[in-house]
């Protein structure tokens, strides 16, 4: 145990002395690994584990799903999703704001990640509320809070690194998000209901639609709905695995792209580049994370945890409260990618230990990263946002997400309440 809680602090005070995440795990890693074996263990295991995960077939899934994203915003599917929601909600009040987060939800289906979903919407739904008047912390926070469904509606990066991390169906668990999904949906519009009763002059309704230019906005969202049935839809039926509908998806998203003719051989050079750049980054950060759970599986803390975990066999809900509160409060000081890299392979077996369901503990994870996203001070999206939007206060911004962020404590709530939602839909797979 206690050579486990000095690597923390050493990982800790490499964080804070602006060490890159992915070389803060990795040397503490191989340090602890040649301190507990010796150096030349330590030597292998750097080369044992970048090959096995640079070779892995299942990480493939990975820049399969980056890849299908950035077609899909340089196809610019986004504008379509946002207008069809604005026809619908945007003459009630807060309708845009409701837009933006329903908008957010059905580009996640075909995204997977919330920065990106973030960054997309900051674009295409910002400048309709401020046209409008909306208020700069109701804006904000929509966009920023909405943008958190993009890993909780599948695909998802972080429930693909947990799949494998755990060695957890990514197929079940890319199913085990559609219903906390649309629960996490529908709260954060509550959110929205919310801000604009207690001041109705932040989010003032905007012109309605008819319902002929609602049945004709609905026309553009077809390919949206189309990808998002043959990837997750396949993947549900057995029809393919999840890397097999990953590619299926990245190729469906390069043909939506070339007929809208948003794809030249520039574009396409910068879509590749952008999507090795991305994946190159979160390699490292993987590396480095198996390192570190390398290492930490050597110490006895494993044991250590098993054998506490046992005093709580009688009300093991105590010790998930306990974890997701751990979770919230890492959420707040540390990436969340990191965060999640580094403690799911100390709290996973605890969750065993106790019986759980590892598909829904992958779904809490998921939404604890969540209001990670949006929680002062290291929330990603918040910072974003604010650097899309500068002319914004940071304060603005938190002041925004924090009704949203309440919102996602409550689905938070209702999943550890009610674990069914997380795992009827898996418990039907094929």
């Amino acid at each position: 145990m206690t050579e486990t809680l000095a690597g923390f602090a050493a990982f800790l005070i490499l964080a804070f002395l602006r060490v890159p995440m992915a070389f803060a795990m990795g040397i503490v890693g191989f340090v602890g690994i040649g301190y507990m074996l010796n150096f030349n263990v330590a030597a292998s295991s750097i080369a044992q584990v970048t090959y096995e995960t640079g070779m892995s077939y299942t990480l493939s899934v990975i820049p399969l799903f980056i890849l299908m994203g950035n077609f899909v915003v340089r196809a610019k599917l986004s504008d379509e999703l946002y207008h069809a929601a604005y026809c619908f909600l945007g003459h009630l009040r807060g309708g845009l704001a409701m837009s933006t987060v329903i908008s957010c939800a059905g580009f996640g289906a075909i995204c997977g990640s919330s920065i990106a979903t973030a960054a997309t919407f900051t674009k295409v739904s910002y400048p309709s509320m401020r046209k409008y008047g909306y208020s700069d912390a109701l804006a904000a926070g929509s966009i920023a809070a909405g943008g958190t469904l993009g890993i909780l509606i599948p695909p998802s990066v972080i429930m693909v690194i947990y799949g494998i991390m755990t060695e957890t169906s990514i197929g079940k668990l890319f199913i085990a998000g559609i219903i906390p999904g649309l629960v996490a949906t529908v709260l954060l519009c509550l959110a929205v209901v919310w801000i604009t009763w207690r001041d109705p002059a932040a989010g003032p309704p905007a012109e309605p639609h008819s319902w002929a230019e609602r049945m004709a906005a609905l026309k553009y969202v077809w390919p949206v709905i189309a990808l998002f049935v043959l990837v997750i839809g396949g993947i549900y039926v057995g029809a393919f695995t999840a890397t097999e509908g990953a590619g299926i998806g990245a190729g469906g998203a390069f043909l939506f792209a070339q007929v809208r003719r948003a794809l030249t051989w520039h574009a396409l050079f910068e879509i590749l580049v952008e999507s090795a750049r991305t994946t190159s980054m979160l390699f490292m950060i993987l590396i480095g994370a198996l390192l570190f759970a390398s290492f930490v599986n050597y110490t006895s803390m494993p044991a250590d945890l098993k054998s506490f975990v046992t005093l709580f066999q009688a009300t093991p809900v105590l010790v998930v409260i306990a974890i997701c509160a751990i979770y919230v409060i890492l959420g707040t000081a540390m990436e969340e990618l990191s965060m999640i890299l580094l403690t799911v392979p100390l709290f996973f077996p605890v969750i065993m230990a106790l019986g759980y369901d590892p598909i829904w503990f992958g779904i809490v994870v998921v939404i604890v990263v969540q209001i990670g996203l949006i929680s002062p001070p290291v929330g990603m999206n918040i910072f974003v946002v604010k650097n899309l939007l500068r002319h914004i206060s940071i304060a603005t911004v938190f002041r925004g997400v924090t009704p949203f962020t309440i919102a996602l404590v409550a689905l938070l709530a209702v999943i550890v309440a009610f674990p069914g939602l997380a795992t009827w839909l898996p418990s039907y797979m094929k």
